[in-house]
């Protein structure tokens, strides 16, 4: 069956070729599964994040999973999809632990990657289960998991259509660690046994630890906030909202909804749509231009801009995040099902979310109910931002209520480390 999908592949190949090509993707050698070989390491576990978001959620294992390995003898390999995530991977874990593109599930492709990287075991992150890849790990009984998993409703919908396909796919797994009851649901829906299934809650409540109100910024973070904002001209005794991961039309929202009583900083999700968001910030100052061209064209130009500012680089949100007065997290205003709002609050930051968060039901519902996040309508974005900016005593209910929530809902990342020990390395 394995052999006869590269034939299924191919239409859907042909479908988005136009938007791959557009996309100006790198790496094409890496995809097809011609990665820098590995040395052997007969405990090597390898870490698949597919982008940005999953990358930055096992930074709280990799450390765990390193000490580990290294008392003996194995090691870490991460693997990524995008070129973002890539490139974030091997920002955080370099030299470390060894980072490789993760190939395209085609035969040649997933038999030519692990005859370079020899894994002894695989686990997945939140779901990307690819049916070659997975037998070609079964024929050389290499064990597949997925950790932090999940399954969204609109994806467990695509997934049952199929089901007949899949179910031994997800059926094979040596486990799935979930990040709660409903996904279990689904997984269990999907083929995986009860026995094999935990509810591990998320690695992202791990991912960064909670700075309480009135705590200093660690020295590095710090310094690299101030340089953002000297860089980019941002004026300090001005309030700043900042917008992560921001997704189409809302650049636009976001201006109309800042106006004129504060600065405005955004942060696309897709780099393919920096230049779009550029178009919809007029007079916008872009990271990448000040970064190439110095702080003195900053300064040059930070009476000409309109209060304005577009992060179109990657790996600076968080210290954009700690300049903020105000943070809204995006693709959460029409229909791209949200982004993880635990960072900004992470770092005591009062934060809005729009209310298409499919993707973090039970993240946002936690911190909801903590008090530690505002969920906002699209219609009264303008309001709710100006009420929180002329109000220092809400801003900081809202801060100081983010701590205690992340605080109690940690651990995921020590539970996921002690089920690829068991399970992945040394199965029973």
């Amino acid at each position: 069956m394995p052999r006869a999908l590269d034939i299924l592949y191919l239409p859907i190949a042909l479908a988005y070729l136009p938007s791959l090509l557009r996309k100006k993707r790198g790496g094409w050698p890496e995809r097809f599964g011609r990665v820098e070989p590995l040395p052997p390491r007969s405990g090597r576990i390898m870490l698949h994040a597919v982008s940005v978001g999953e990358v930055n959620a096992l930074r709280p294992l990799v450390p765990r999973l390193l000490a580990t390995r290294a008392a003996s003898g194995g090691d870490v390999l991460v693997t990524s999809t995008t070129d973002t995530g890539l490139a974030r991977a091997q920002s955080l874990y370099m030299p470390d632990s060894h980072v490789r593109r993760y190939p395209l599930d085609l035969s040649a492709s997933v038999d030519c990657f692990l005859d370079s990287t020899g894994p002894a075991g695989v686990a997945l992150t939140e779901l990307e289960i690819w049916p070659n890849f997975v037998s070609e790990c079964q024929r050389r009984s290499i064990p597949v998991a997925v950790i932090n998993g999940r399954l969204s409703p609109r994806s467990f919908k695509g997934y049952v259509r199929i089901r007949r396909v899949m179910r031994r796919f997800f059926a094979s797994l040596a486990f799935a660690a979930v990040q709660d009851e409903a996904y279990a649901e689904r997984f269990r829906a999907m083929g995986v046994a009860p026995s094999k299934l935990f509810v591990t809650g998320s690695m992202k409540w791990d991912s960064i630890q909670p700075r309480d109100p009135g705590s200093p910024l660690e020295p590095a973070l710090a310094s690299a906030a101030e340089d953002l904002a000297t860089s980019m001209g941002i004026d300090r005794s001005k309030p700043l909202v900042v917008a992560g991961s921001t997704g189409p039309e809302e650049e636009s929202l976001l201006h109309e909804a800042v106006g004129d009583s504060a600065q405005l900083l955004c942060a696309p999700r897709k780099p393919e749509r920096f230049d779009e968001a550029a178009l919809a910030l007029p007079g916008c100052v872009r990271r990448s231009a000040t970064r190439a061209q110095g702080h003195s064209t900053a300064a040059q130009v930070q009476s000409a801009h309109a209060g304005r500012f577009l992060l179109d680089t990657i790996g600076e949100l968080r210290a954009a995040y700690a300049l903020a007065d105000v943070v809204v997290v995006g693709r959460s205003f029409f229909n791209l099902h949200g982004s993880d709002p635990i960072e900004p609050i992470a770092l005591g930051k009062p934060t809005i979310i729009g209310p298409a968060f499919s993707d973090f039901t039970s993240v946002v519902a936690a911190l909801q109910s903590a008090g530690a996040l505002l969920v906002c309508p699209r219609g009264e974005l303008k309001s709710t931002l100006h009420a929180l900016l002329a109000s220092p005593a809400r801003r900081a209910e809202l801060a100081a209520a983010g701590a205690p929530c992340i605080r109690a809902h940690q651990g995921a990342a020590a539970r996921h480390a002690d089920l690829i020990e068991r399970a992945l390395l040394y199965p029973a």
